[in-house]
C-alpha cells in the first residue's frame, strides 16, 4: 500500500485541468504518442465539442521515483458548479488533490468552492500555477492569492504549463512525497466504495469502486450494502487506458467490478461493497444524495417513445447520478418525466445526450425550482411543478429556496454586477477585495431568479470576467403567483411558471409577445393570453389567415357580397369551436430565451 498515491485534479472551468493530465498520462507513458489526443479523458464528443468536462474519469499511472515503483490513481473533475457532485464523489475517493489555479485568471469561485469541500475531506492539497508559458501569466500575483488561501509556503506553490510539460515532473515529486499513501487494512473484512458507474450494452453495469478495507478476489461472491443484492465477480481489475484485469486487489486500490448486473437501480453511487460470506459492519459514511435544483419536465415528442425514454433516462442516470426523475402527465403533452437537475447546463447537457446516445426527440417545459407550501391546516406540500399549486384560497404560505452566491470579478465590474443581483432581488451580505483589483462579493438570492438567463448576463456584463458559485442555504417565505397561458382560452399547462408577483406582469407580457411570433396563423383568431388565476394580465392575438371569397364578384348588388361574407363568417365560427392550436416546440424553448 505505501506504493499507491489516489488524487484528483479540482479548478475552475477553463483553468486547464484536462490538459495537465494529459501531460502527465504522456510523461508516465500509460498513452502511446500514436493513440494521443488532446483531452484524452474527455471521452465524450459532447465533452470535446465545448472544451468542458462533464464526467470524472478515473485512471492508473505507473512512475517510477528513486528506483521504487509507485501505481498513481488519478480522477479528472469537471469544473462547472453544475457538475459539483461528480467532484464531490472523486474527492471521497481519494488522499490528495491537485489545485489548478490559471495563472492569467487568478482564483476564481469554483476554485473556492471544490478546494472548500477538499479541506472538509482532509486531503493534502498540492497547489499549481497553470498556463506559465502564456505571455499574459501574472504568476507573482496569483500566487499571492493562492498563499492568501491556502495559508502555505510561496516556495510550495509548483509552476507548470499542461501544454508544454512544463514543470510536470516536480507536480509527480510533490504528489509521491506530499499525498499520503491510502490507510486501512486488507486482512478486515471487504468494504469498497462504488463512486461511479457505467452501462455497457454487452457486459451490463460496470461499478468503479476504490478499497477502503479488505481483499477482493476474483469470481468472490460480494453484495451492495443499500440494495442487499448479491453477486459474482466475474472480473474485477484497474483502469488504465483500457480496463485490465486483475486476480486479486486489496485496500487504497481503485478499479472496477463487473459482475452481470442487468438493471441499473441495482447500483447506487455512495454504496458499498462487500463480502457475502464475511460482511462488514456498516456502509462508509460520509456519502449524502445530491439535491436537485432545477425541475423541468421531459416529454417524448412522439407518445410511443415513453417506455424508451424510460430506458433511456434510467441508463443516463446510471451514468451520471445526479439526475432524479419521476413519472408525470401533462394535458398538453401527454406522458412524461419530471426531471431534478443540478441546473441549467446540467439540464441542456442531459437533453443532448438523449438526443445523441439514444436517438430520443424531447420535449423540455420550462424549468423552475422546488416550493414549500404551507397549506391553512398547516400541512407541508413539496411542489416542483405549477400544476399542482392548490388554489389560491387554500394556501397559508409559499417559501422558496434561497442560495448564497458568490461573485468574484475584476473591481471594475462590481457597480453593474451588484445592479444585476439586486435586480434579481439579491441582497448583498458581504463585499471582500482579493486584491487591489478583484473583489468577492457574496450575496442572498432566490434561487429561482438565478435559473433563467443569470450566468449569461453575468458573462456579457463582466465581460467572461467574473467566476460565479453558489450554495442553497434555506426557504423564506415569498409572494408567488401561478401565471397560465391560455389560447383559445385553453390552459396549456406545460408552459404554466410561478413567478414573483412583481415580475408577474412583465414577464406575461414578453411571453404573451414571443409566443404571437412562433404560432402559426389559422383559419381564425388564435388569443393568446396571460392570467393569474382568473384575471388576464396581457393579450395577443394571431390574426387569421383571410380567403378573399368576393373576388368572383365584380361589381353588381352589394348583397351578393354580404351573402359571401356571412357565410364565411359562419364558416370561421364552425371551425373556432372544433379547430385546436398546436403549439411548436420553439415555443417550450423561446420562454427558456426571453430576454
Amino acid at each position: 500500500m505505501k506504493h499507491i498515491r489516489n488524487f484528483c485534479i479540482i479548478a475552475h472551468i477553463d483553468h486547464g485541468k484536462s490538459t495537465l493530465a494529459d501531460r502527465m498520462l504522456m510523461y508516465t507513458d500509460t498513452i502511446s504518442e500514436r493513440d494521443f489526443k488532446d483531452q484524452v479523458l474527455d471521452s465524450m464528443d459532447l465533452e470535446r465539442e465545448r472544451g468542458i468536462t462533464i464526467k470524472s474519469h478515473a485512471i492508473q499511472m505507473d512512475y517510477e521515483h528513486e528506483g521504487e515503483h509507485f501505481s498513481l490513481n488519478l480522477i479528472d473533475t469537471p469544473g462547472h458548479v453544475d457538475f459539483s457532485y461528480e467532484v464531490s464523489r472523486s474527492i471521497a475517493a481519494c488522499e490528495g488533490a491537485l489545485l489548478v489555479v490559471d495563472a492569467t485568471q487568478g482564483i476564481q469561485a469554483q476554485t473556492i468552492s471544490n478546494l472548500y469541500q477538499a479541506i472538509d475531506n482532509d486531503l493534502e492539497i498540492i497547489p499549481i500555477l497553470n498556463k506559465m508559458d502564456l505571455p499574459n501569466a501574472m504568476p507573482e500575483e496569483v500566487a499571492e492569492q493562492i498563499v492568501d488561501l491556502l495559508g502555505c509556503d510561496p516556495d510550495d506553490i509548483i509552476e507548470a504549463s499542461g501544454k508544454t510539460g512544463y514543470g510536470v515532473d516536480k507536480i509527480f515529486d510533490a504528489i509521491i512525497e506530499k499525498i499520503p499513501p491510502p490507510k486501512g487494512d486488507p486482512d478486515a473484512p471487504l468494504q469498497a466504495l462504488v463512486f461511479d458507474s457505467v452501462f455497457n450494452s454487452y457486459r451490463g453495469v460496470i461499478a468503479y469502486f476504490r478499497i477502503m478495507n479488505g481483499t477482493i478476489r476474483h469470481m468472490d461472491h460480494v453484495k451492495f450494502f443499500s440494495t442487499g443484492s448479491e453477486y459474482h465477480a466475474d472480473e474485477i481489475g484497474v483502469l488504465q487506458l483500457k480496463m485490465i484485469p486483475r486476480k486479486v486487489m486489496s485496500a487504497g486500490d481503485v478499479g472496477y467490478i463487473i459482475s452481470g448486473i442487468k438493471t441499473s437501480k441495482e447500483v447506487m453511487v455512495g454504496d458499498t461493497i462487500t463480502r457475502v460470506s464475511e460482511p462488514c459492519d456498516k456502509a462508509i459514511e460520509g456519502f449524502q444524495l445530491v439535491k436537485p435544483m432545477v425541475f423541468a419536465g421531459i416529454y417524448p415528442v412522439d407518445a410511443d417513445d415513453y417506455e424508451d425514454l424510460r430506458n433511456a433516462m434510467e441508463k443516463l442516470q446510471l451514468n451520471d447520478a445526479s439526475l432524479s426523475f419521476q413519472p408525470e402527465s401533462s394535458a398538453a403533452l401527454g406522458f412524461g418525466f419530471r426531471c431534478g437537475f443540478l441546473g441549467l447546463l446540467h439540464m441542456e447537457i442531459i437533453q443532448e445526450r438523449l438526443d445523441r446516445e439514444f436517438d430520443m426527440d424531447v420535449i423540455t417545459t420550462v424549468p423552475n425550482v422546488s416550493y414549500n407550501i404551507y397549506s391553512n391546516k398547516n400541512e407541508l406540500l413539496e411542489v416542483y411543478n405549477p400544476s399542482d399549486l392548490p388554489t389560491t384560497n387554500l394556501i397559508d404560505r409559499i417559501e422558496e429556496p434561497y442560495i448564497r452566491a458568490q461573485v468574484i470579478t475584476k473591481a471594475e465590474y462590481t457597480g453593474s454586477i451588484m445592479n444585476l443581483c439586486i435586480d434579481k432581488r439579491g441582497t448583498l451580505k458581504n463585499q471582500v477585495y482579493l486584491t487591489s483589483d478583484r473583489v468577492e462579493l457574496t450575496f442572498d438570492m432566490p434561487l429561482a431568479e438565478i435559473v433563467f438567463d443569470f450566468y449569461d448576463k453575468l458573462k456579457s456584463i463582466s465581460k467572461g470576467y467574473a467566476s460565479f458559485d453558489y450554495h442553497q442555504t434555506d426557504y423564506r417565505p415569498a409572494k408567488l403567483v401561478r401565471l397560465d397561458v391560455l389560447l383559445n382560452g385553453e390552459m396549456v399547462d406545460a408552459l404554466s411558471t410561478l413567478i414573483h408577483q412583481s415580475n408577474a406582469y412583465a414577464f406575461g407580457r414578453r411571453m404573451c409577445e414571443k409566443l404571437r411570433e412562433l404560432i402559426p396563423r389559422q383559419q381564425f383568431d388564435v388569443a393568446i393570453q396571460a392570467a393569474i388565476g382568473s384575471k388576464i394580465i396581457a393579450r395577443e392575438t394571431v390574426k387569421a389567415l383571410r380567403k378573399d371569397v368576393t373576388a368572383k364578384c365584380y361589381g353588381g348588388d352589394i348583397t351578393r357580397k354580404r351573402k359571401l361574407l356571412e357565410k364565411q363568417k359562419k364558416g370561421k365560427k364552425r371551425m373556432r369551436q372544433v379547430g385546436n392550436v398546436e403549439v411548436p416546440q420553439q415555443a417550450f424553448l423561446a420562454v427558456l430565451k426571453l430576454d
